[in-house]
């Protein structure tokens, strides 16, 4: 059968920075869905809940598992919320999983750090639009820049997303994960902090850094990323 593929992005994007993926995967002959979270892309007029980031995660995969062996791929937020989604304890029907750019506990001073840089920026005029655009025209190439906001930026759901990550218990969730798991890591990511502590949990997880990049690691080097998720997709095949 062949190996379906969930996209799942990070906080504040939506659906869209996955494009460069989907063609690939198109091009590749994998079905793949990219999923807006609650709060998120077309659905930013909800509030976001884990509980409905959860239950979007959970049909998607359980809808592409009909059909296949699943590869789940979260980025940043995303690949938090789906450390703990496919480590519960009766496991989903997820047979591989890419971790990107989300090696880090989202608690303690590092979260309420992140949280006022977040509050800081929404004080600025236009809520600090002009500066990450600024950011994200001077490290996204061409081929991904008008992706990665196309659905919009969801600035309204980020402090409650950020605040409601505090109550995931990944390393507990990372040593029930037993299907084969991938954290991919730009070079410079801020959340690389608890990289060596996540590897030391998982049982069957490989590291894989992409140099030279960001936390925006998928939209960044997007050649580098399909790259891994080929990797990943022959691994289901080969299994």
């Amino acid at each position: 059968m062949v190996v379906q593929v969930v996209l799942v992005h990070g906080i504040r994007t939506s659906a869209t920075m996955w494009r460069a993926q989907v063609e690939y995967l198109a091009d590749r002959g994998n079905p793949t869905v990219a999923v807006d979270l609650p709060g998120h892309g077309a659905r930013m007029a909800e509030e976001f809940t884990l509980e409905g980031a959860f239950s979007t995660i959970d049909a998607a995969v359980k809808d592409a598992a009909t059909r296949g062996p699943v590869l789940l791929v979260g980025h940043s937020m995303g690949g938090l919320l789906c450390v703990e989604y496919v480590g519960r304890e009766d496991p989903p029907p997820v047979a591989g999983f890419v971790a990107a750019s989300c090696t880090a506990i989202p608690r303690g001073p590092g979260l309420a750090g992140y949280r006022l840089l977040a509050r800081g920026f929404d004080s600025l005029p236009d809520r600090g639009m002009w500066l990450t655009n600024r950011m994200l025209d001077r490290i996204l190439p061409d081929q991904t820049r008008a992706d990665f906001g196309a659905g919009g930026y969801a600035l309204d759901a980020q402090d409650i997303a950020l605040r409601s990550l505090s109550v995931l218990d990944l390393l507990a969730a990372l040593h029930r994960i037993e299907v084969p798991l991938w954290f991919v890591n730009g070079q410079f990511d801020q959340l690389r902090i608890n990289e060596r502590l996540f590897l030391r949990v998982a049982q069957h997880a490989e590291l894989i850094v992409v140099p030279r990049t960001t936390h925006h690691v998928t939209v960044m080097r997007p050649g580098a990323f399909n790259a891994l998720l080929n990797l990943a997709i022959t691994t289901i095949e080969q299994t």
